[in-house]
This record gives C-alpha cells, sequence and structure tokens, in this order.
C-alpha cells in the first residue's frame, strides 16, 4: 500500500492526522471470507463515538490481525485447533495494519491486534476498545539503521534521518536521540514512509533510516555496511503488542474472552519452549510469504509474554516496564504530535483482570 493511499485511509479513521503504528509490508488485504472493500470501510459512526454491536452469543468472535510476529503467533492456535479445544469460535480476518484499525472502526471486527499506542489511537477517534493480551514487546525488530560510517547515534547531528513521522518509529528514534543527548532539532528529519525506507537508505538522500521489521532487515541487506546503531531492544517496553477488544463485545461475552486469553497462553508458551521454534517458524512463515529461514530473526526481536509474564507487565507503573507507563509515555507523543487533541486515561485501555482469571485458573485452555 503506498504512502499516499494509507494516509487517505487512515484520515478517515483518525479525521485528525496520521498514526503511530506498524505496516505489514506488502499489503494483505481481506481474508477470503470478508466481503470487497470491508478492509476500506468507513468510520463515521465510531468517529461519532458510537460502538458496534456486538456479535450474537454463541457467534464466532471475529479478531483482526495483520502481520507482526506476536499477531502472526495466532496462526499456531488456528492450525492447531486450540481454539476448537477451547470450546470457542473465532474467525481471524487477515489485513494490513491500518485497515486493520479502521475495520475495528467501522464495527466489521470485535477484536483488533494493535500497538499500546495505537489502541489509544482507535480510541481517540472514537472507537475505544480494551487491551486483554499482551502479546509481546518489541525486543530489537524496530532499529535505527545508519549508512556505511556511521556507527553511533551521536553521530547523526546535523545528519538527515528518514522516517515515518508519528509512527511508532518516530518515537523510538526520539529515545535513540535522547540516549546520546541529542534532541529533534539537531537532526534533519526526512518523512518516508516505513516500507520505502530501504530504499530511501540505499540512495544516499538520508544518512539513517528507522524501520521496523521487515523493512529494517531489508535496509541492513541491501546496502552493505549498514549498521543498526539503535534498537527496540535499547527500550524495552516501548512498544507492547496487544489483543484489544470492543467493551461491548467484552462484557457480552467475557467468557468466550477468557478462553481466547487462555488459548494465548498455550501458543506463548509453545512459542518459549525452544524445541518448538522450527515448527513455529515453519506456521508463521507461511502465513506472510517468508521462508522459516527469514522468519526465525523476527521471531528472536520479539519478546513474546505468556499470561504470567503479561500479568508482570499489567501491574501499575510509570516506566517501561509496565504497559501503563509505556501508554502514558505514547499518550503524551499522540498529543504532542496531534494525532489526537486531549491526553487519554490510559488505565480505561487495559484490563488485567481477564489474564488473571486465567492464571488463577492455572492458563491452560
Amino acid at each position: 500500500m503506498t504512502w499516499l493511499v494509507r494516509l487517505i485511509g487512515f484520515l478517515s479513521l483518525l479525521l485528525l492526522g496520521t498514526s503511530c503504528g506498524r505496516s505489514s509490508g506488502p499489503e494483505a488485504g481481506p481474508s477470503k471470507d470478508e466481503a470487497p472493500g470491508a478492509a476500506a470501510a468507513t468510520t463515521a459512526g465510531a468517529a461519532a463515538g458510537a460502538l458496534p454491536a456486538a456479535k450474537p452469543a454463541g457467534a464466532p468472535l471475529r479478531i483482526a490481525y495483520s502481520d507482526w510476529p506476536g499477531w502472526v503467533a495466532w496462526e499456531i492456535a488456528l492450525q492447531k485447533g486450540w481454539f476448537k479445544e477451547a470450546g470457542v469460535e473465532v474467525d481471524f480476518k487477515w489485513f494490513e495494519y491500518v485497515p486493520s484499525m479502521e475495520a475495528y472502526s467501522a464495527g466489521k471486527v470485535d477484536a483488533v491486534c494493535v500497538t499500546n499506542g495505537d489502541a489509544l489511537v482507535t480510541g481517540g477517534s472514537g472507537a475505544p476498545g480494551v487491551g486483554v493480551v499482551v502479546n509481546d514487546y518489541s525486543n530489537g525488530n524496530d532499529m535505527v539503521v545508519a549508512r556505511p560510517g556511521i556507527t553511533r547515534v551521536a553521530e547523526l547531528k546535523g545528519k538527515k534521518v528518514g522516517v515515518e513521522v508519528g509512527f511508532v518509529s518516530h518515537l523510538l528514534l526520539l529515545h535513540a536521540l535522547k540516549s546520546a543527548g541529542l534532541a529533534e532539532k539537531d537532526i534533519q528529519i526526512v518523512n518516508v514512509p516505513t516500507d520505502q525506507t530501504p530504499q530511501t537508505l540505499k540512495s544516499g538522500s538520508v544518512d539513517a533510516i528507522v524501520a521496523w521489521q521487515p523493512s529494517s532487515g531489508q535496509a541492513l541487506r541491501e546496502l552493505p555496511g549498514s549498521t543498526a546503531i539503535f534498537t527496540s531492544a535499547d527500550v524495552p517496553g516501548i512498544i507492547y503488542d496487544l489483543l484489544v477488544v470492543n467493551p461491548k463485545s467484552l462484557a457480552e461475552r467475557r467468557a468466550d474472552w477468557v478462553k481466547v486469553v487462555k488459548v494465548w497462553d498455550r501458543i506463548a508458551r509453545f512459542l518459549l519452549d525452544e524445541r518448538n521454534r522450527d515448527e513455529a517458524a515453519r506456521i508463521m512463515s507461511a502465513r506472510v510469504g517468508l521462508t522459516p529461514e527469514q522468519y526465525t530473526p523476527l521471531l528472536k526481536g520479539t519478546f513474546f509474554l505468556d499470561l504470567a509474564g503479561g500479568m508482570r507487565h499489567l501491574a501499575k507503573g510509570e516506566g517501561l516496564t509496565s504497559v501503563y507507563g509505556s501508554s502514558k509515555l505514547v499518550d503524551e507523543f499522540n498529543v504532542n504530535h496531534n494525532i489526537y487533541k486531549a491526553p487519554l486515561k490510559v488505565e480505561d485501555y487495559l484490563d488485567p483482570s481477564l489474564t488473571a482469571e486465567a492464571v488463577k485458573a492455572g492458563q491452560a485452555p
């Protein structure tokens, strides 16, 4: 999806500007059982503050997911029949990232996989959601990649840096600069769509780019001698990835959503067992059209969280080790960059009780 098309589509979602979020690279489109045009549905009702009606009890829970390891991992449970074993019907719909948010805001799905920052963005546009699962945090997949000859963030002073302004990479860049005692004014920011950052760096028109996988890895491959001088592993917790549920659906189908949460724990524990990594890479790479060998590094750059791990990060706190603290930081970034106007109450966007209930029940579906 081109930057212009993506921007126009997301402007219709926010009526405010661009977003802080992930992109799934080449456009995947809606799932095979979704009506044409669903991914680009209008969000007028959501922008007016209306919440879509929940599906009738017993109907499959509709979940939008896209190309990020923490969300592609749901494919493991789909392939292995774990939802059926847990006694819950689900309908996972595959989207490009921004259209998944549009579909959620338009009421075409009951839940969406987004970053903690983008949960606030959809809420700020009139479609609030509640994070019930912390899938992971980025642990190196998001990178500042510099051209040959630049090996430290401090060397970016006065240089051109390509980044998609207002997206999560922009936030990562600010932390990179801060780590070297620099500020945004000390560099020249060039607004570059994330999926175009590899060719932009290779062309020599910028000195560094900021991107997430697979674009960050592509930049490193295409320009010999380029270096990742700062990554999300340097600021763990700056980007959490969540399953966010429509509050009405959550209220009416809570028991079913608890079952989904339990299935996630089974997925995460499967991934955290190194003996399963080859099988996981085979399943997940097939979903996104890569080879298992190409996908394995993406797994390593994602810190998967089982429910016990998720609970630790769902403890309220001010720092990045807490999803609450991280979300407050992103909320400030969103307001400062006019993504929405007023600060949000981040506590309304997280509900640790489902994870707590699942942990207490022994976690197994």
